[in-house]
């Protein structure tokens, strides 16, 4: 069954029920109420033919219903009442719609308490049936009780006065319930277009997928209706936010999470911000965030997802050491090409003794740095970097020396993504300025040593040197002396990954002369 169908049938279950209930309920009410106004109407009648003088008078007289009889027919025509009827304390009728009833004792057995002295309503069947009587005693000028006087209404009259109204709330709830019918099926087509047309198992799945959406982005993802509270969060947003429950996170202020989020300016402007940087605690992430618009285009929330800038900066790496390797591979294919047709025109000019000179030493200087670099920097990560920058450097036609005292071991516990960031940058700038200076020695060494509780990179090229003044610049984030766009961002990057080190780095510079980089990383963080 339809979820709007089951709206509508329990909607008007309940309206019917209700109704019931009520008519129900007013009609019993209304009864009560009858029967308890109409008992005291008849009491105070009973009570005021009690008090006149003419009733208690007519008892000293021998023929008392003769004065009784024509007073009693007058007020109860007035009254409206079906009976008025007074007796003496016998019972003996002297007044009675019913001229031959007179002389004849009351019935109904309802008398004992009003000849004790008290007024009484009461409901019994007299002799023209079932009615509501209201009775009080007559007294004499000595306060003793001489007689009765009952006035009754039918309870046949006030059943007919019930039903007249009943018809009436027959009526009302016939209406009430067609309306209810109107709007629960208004109710149910509302709530159907709010769910946009979807069946609560629908929903349901809907949900579960969604929740798994969720854990599998690997971004953070946050969402805010239009007062900026939370509404959604992930499992990776609450890891960045420090938070391990997302009851933490729910219903929070987003400003109150992260003072800096733009989210509610996305919402005022309506427009998308993408790849913005921004700092999340000590993370520096990526975000994008999209405003929430319903069908009649008003923004009604917000979403964020954000990523750590160092995560998507070690896939762009991931990419650019594979462009680092390639480019690596086609120098050293352009250069042994060159090699190979130098061997070759050896070869036909019958000068074999250079030609084989010329192969025994370039065998002999590329598997030197190669053993060297599998035997003291057995890392393949570091390894294949150092042997693609002297690749690079052969093509550039700069000598790239690693010092034979090195060794770079006890690297286990050191992330490889920033060490390759750290080292390739530093070497990158190195051969830049051998390769800006124009000197004919255009030499690069690099050193490096695991010995004691830190890990010491060197970098020393002969270069041109860093002009006094720029200290502090050069480690700014697009600073560079070189022209061209792009460029500011190695030395940058360089500090970013030694903070996550823990590590520092220092240099020492000759104008005109070259430069020394200095790398110390401690291999346990503290």
């Amino acid at each position: 069954m339809k979820l709007q169908t089951k709206l509508i049938i329990i909607i008007c279950s309940l309206i019917i029920v209700v109704i019931v209930f009520l008519s129900l309920f007013f009609q019993h009410m209304l009864a009560s109420t009858l029967k308890e106004q109409i008992g005291l109407r008849a009491l105070n009648v009973a009570e005021s033919v009690a008090a006149v003088q003419l009733v208690r008078d007519a008892f000293q007289q021998k023929e008392p219903h003769k004065q009784i009889q024509p007073f009693a027919e007058t007020i109860r025509r007035k009254t409206g009442a079906e009976y008025v009827v007074v007796g003496n304390k016998e019972g003996i009728r002297y007044s009675h719609p019913v001229e031959e009833r007179i002389g004849k004792k009351m019935v109904g057995g309802d008398n004992d308490e009003v000849l004790q002295g008290k007024s009484i309503i009461s409901e019994a069947v007299g002799s023209l049936g079932p009615a509501i009587r209201g009775k009080a005693p007559i007294f004499d000028e000595s306060g003793q009780v001489i007689g009765i006087v009952s006035v009754g209404f039918m309870l046949e009259d006030i059943q007919k006065i019930v039903r007249a109204y009943t018809v009436k709330i027959f009526l009302f709830s016939i209406i009430a319930l067609l309306l209810g019918v109107v709007g629960s099926v208004l109710i149910a087509r509302t709530v159907k277009q709010s769910i946009h047309g979807l069946e609560p198992k629908e929903i349901g799945i809907l949900y579960q997928e969604k929740q798994a959406i969720l854990e599998a982005i690997r971004e953070g993802l946050i969402a805010v209706n239009q007062d900026g509270i939370v509404t959604m969060v992930n499992k990776t947003a609450m890891e960045m936010l420090g938070c391990k429950m997302e009851e933490h996170l729910l219903g929070k202020y987003i400003l109150h999470l992260i003072p800096h989020s733009r989210l509610l300016d996305v919402m005022k402007t309506g427009k998308a911000e993408y790849d913005v940087e921004m700092e999340i605690g000590e993370q520096t992430v990526i975000a994008n965030r999209i405003p929430i618009v319903d069908k009649k285009g008003a923004v009604i929330g917000a979403v964020s997802t954000f990523r750590n800038k160092s995560e998507l900066y070690r896939l762009a790496k991931e990419l650019s050491q594979v462009k680092s390797y390639a480019e690596a591979l086609r120098a050293q294919t352009h250069e042994f090409s060159n090699k190979l047709y130098v061997i070759s025109g050896l070869i036909q000019l019958e000068s074999y003794e250079e030609a084989l000179e010329l192969i025994t030493k370039e065998t002999n200087v590329q598997q030197d740095i190669v053993r060297f670099v599998m035997k003291e920097i057995p890392d393949p990560v570091i390894g294949g970097l150092l042997i693609g920058k002297f690749n690079k450097a052969s093509e550039l036609k700069i000598t790239f020396d690693i010092d034979r005292q090195s060794s770079f071991r006890d690297i286990s516990n050191i992330d490889r993504d920033h060490l390759v960031t750290i080292i390739g940058n530093i070497i990158d700038n190195a051969m830049e300025a051998v390769v800006e200076n124009g000197r004919e020695e255009k030499r690069v060494t690099a050193f490096f040593t695991d010995l004691g509780e830190d890990l010491i990179i060197e970098v020393e090229d002969t270069g041109v040197g860093i002009a006094e003044g720029l200290e502090l610049e050069i480690f700014s984030k697009g600073f560079s002396t070189k022209p061209g766009k792009h460029r500011g961002y190695g030395l940058d990057l360089v500090q970013k990954s030694l903070a996550a080190l823990q590590g520092h780095i220092t240099y020492h510079t000759e104008k005109g002369k070259g430069t020394v980089f200095t790398v110390v990383i401690p291999k346990r963080r503290r």
